[in-house]
């Protein structure tokens, strides 16, 4: 039986991309201190995989490769929204960081400005995640299972759509 006023939560898709020294390819969010890992929700009909695959280039310009995505699952998030993650290990130069670039944008809080989502783009320390993510995904790290993580196939190269 459903219940009157309840709503699922909300899904937001994303890629964890694992260097070979155990850092994370993250997204400076635009105005904000923080980095966070590329994701977004899924349009409407929108596979998950399709949905991570598509922020991703959104976000960052990276031309990920579907088919290797290995599917993490979904995970408590915040109250109202559910994280559904997926890996890839690549090399260290897998990716030329200075070929991203931002696809998404937002209307800025006082100008109404048309501002990029996401400004930078970095490997950043899996260890300590705490200094340049928020406290909801540093929890979602945590309870990752890194070794298998660690033990997937690298790939060499990621093309950015830059």
């Amino acid at each position: 039986m459903a219940v009157r006023g309840a709503t699922s939560p909300t899904v937001s898709c994303g890629v964890l991309l694992l260097g070979r020294r155990g850092d994370l390819f993250a997204c400076h969010a635009t105005g904000t201190p923080r980095w966070d890992l590329p994701k977004g929700v899924a349009d409407a009909g929108e596979a998950p995989r399709d949905a991570a695959v598509r922020e991703a280039w959104e976000e960052s310009g990276l031309l990920l490769p579907a088919g290797l995505l290995v599917d993490l699952g979904e995970f408590a998030y915040v109250p109202a929204k559910r994280l559904h993650l997926f890996a890839l290990r690549v090399a260290d130069d897998a990716i030329a960081l200075a070929r991203c670039s931002c696809r998404s944008f937002f209307p800025h809080h006082r100008t109404g400005a048309s501002t990029p989502e996401t400004d930078a783009w970095a490997w950043k320390p899996r260890a300590d995640a705490a200094a340049w993510c928020g406290k909801n995904m540093v929890r979602v790290l945590g309870s990752l299972d890194w070794a298998a993580i660690d033990a997937l196939p690298e790939v060499a190269h990621i093309q950015v759509d830059g």
